[in-house]
């Protein structure tokens, strides 16, 4: 067992990195496609990617125009 991987090991312990991140990406990416059962089109799917791996604040600051004053 080792033997087969023994070159991840050398990459680990040379560049201190694993394939961790993009491992959980994809399982959210999986759980958004089990959940939705189909989009309509490709686009919907991507849309919902973005939506929930965007890492978007849900709570954006108030538009303001210019030369007015908050407060």
């Amino acid at each position: 067992m080792l033997k087969k991987r023994i070159k991840n090991i050398l990459t680990y312990v040379k560049l201190r990195m694993t394939n961790a991140k993009s491992e959980a990406i994809n399982s959210k990416i999986q759980w958004i496609k089990y959940t939705a059962r189909g989009y309509r089109n490709v686009s919907n799917f991507i849309t919902a990617i973005y939506f929930h791996c965007g890492a978007l604040n849900m709570n954006p600051l108030a538009w303001s125009s210019p030369g007015l004053v908050d407060g």
